[in-house]
């Protein structure tokens, strides 16, 4: 009896500091700490990259929202880029592309922003925004990087959205996400705008809360 007790002191004791670790987060994430919101949104990211993909999103889909980086953080702002490539399927011994980048990156556009709104813990971003990138290749055979879709959503804009009906396109296209076709219907690049310079952590700033 004495051992079940002192086993349940413990497990009290972890959960009561890990329940006050979390409100301190909570407290500082919603003050405006941007250290603490950079850690909350990095442990988030990398959570999601080692995480199994849930049954219900396409393989594609979650090689982008694994692929997702920090381009900028604010007091109520995240920004993110992530990668699409588009996909293809071997058709009668032909590779065929089913889903161009543009349109994969529709459909990771719309399950990043669904998670970066409600799944961060500790903190309830007022704006997120997404930009999609792939790969181009020059007529000299030279490949580059460029920014084919970029959405930006408030929350109050993402309340209108019907996550369970509606289609990529039309989620995007409801919260004005930027993006270009050329003649033939590809996607052709766009401008992002440059980030701010993100705070660096110096020895003035206050320390994160203690996690447990």
């Amino acid at each position: 009896m004495l051992g079940i007790f002192i086993f349940f002191l413990i497990v009290t004791y972890i959960v009561v500091q890990g329940t006050r670790a979390a409100l301190a987060w909570r407290k500082a994430a919603a003050a405006g700490d941007v250290n603490v919101i950079r850690d909350i949104v990095e442990d988030s990211l990398d959570a999601w990259r080692s995480a199994k993909r849930p049954k219900e999103v396409p393989v594609e889909v979650w090689r982008g929202i694994q692929s997702m980086q920090i381009v900028e953080i604010e007091a109520e702002m995240v920004r993110v880029s992530c990668q699409a490539e588009g996909d293809y399927r071997l058709v009668n011994g032909r590779w065929v592309e089913t889903a161009s980048p543009l349109q994969e990156g529709m459909a990771v556009t719309t399950r990043a922003l669904d998670m970066l709104l409600y799944e961060l813990p500790n903190f309830k971003p007022a704006k997120v925004q997404i930009d999609v990138y792939t790969t181009f290749r020059d007529a000299d055979g030279a490949t580059r990087r460029a920014c084919i879709l970029s959405t930006s959503a408030t929350r109050e804009a993402a309340r209108e959205v019907d996550w369970e009906e509606w289609t990529p396109l039309e989620v995007v296209d409801a919260l004005s996400g930027r993006y270009l076709l050329g003649d033939s219907g590809q996607p052709l690049p766009v401008e992002v705008e440059e980030p701010k310079v993100m705070e660096s952590e110096s020895a003035e700033a206050p320390p994160a809360p203690a996690r447990t």
